[in-house]
């Protein structure tokens, strides 16, 4: 039996009770957390640390990409298919090669996706508010 802690029992009600922006942004934030993990094992030469951060930050990704909606806004979705596809590639190549001047770089872009996703979420839930 294992019994969760109140931390993860308040993120497993988040999830289930959030929108479709904010899981998205929620992701997001999983995505980073992982990076920046791989990041600093990576600097300590922690390679288990490193390889279970990148391959929950693999998966992350790929959520991310079966995620995407492309009869809404084809245009958007394919470029951010091909970014997240451009992730992926890099986040292999990172874990055989463990260039950290590109995980430090995959971690931008995600930290900035994350920012922007957000930012949109809440202007979103404004206007859902106030309609």
């Amino acid at each position: 039996m294992s019994y969760a802690t109140p931390s993860s029992s308040y993120r497993e009600m988040e999830v289930f009770s959030a929108s479709r922006e904010r899981l998205v942004v929620i992701v997001f934030e999983q995505l980073v957390v992982n990076l920046e993990r791989a990041r600093i094992a990576m600097e300590r030469n922690n390679l288990e640390l490193r390889v279970t951060s990148l391959s929950r930050a693999r998966g992350l990704v790929g959520e991310l990409l079966a995620s995407l909606d492309f009869g809404q806004s084809q245009s958007l979705s394919t470029q951010l298919a091909d970014l997240y596809q451009y992730m992926l590639y890099e986040l292999v190549d990172v874990g055989q090669r463990g260039d950290l001047h590109v995980m430090r770089k995959l971690v931008t872009i995600a930290t900035s996706l994350r920012d922007g996703f957000a930012g949109a979420a809440e202007q979103l839930s404004t206007v859902k508010k106030s309609a």
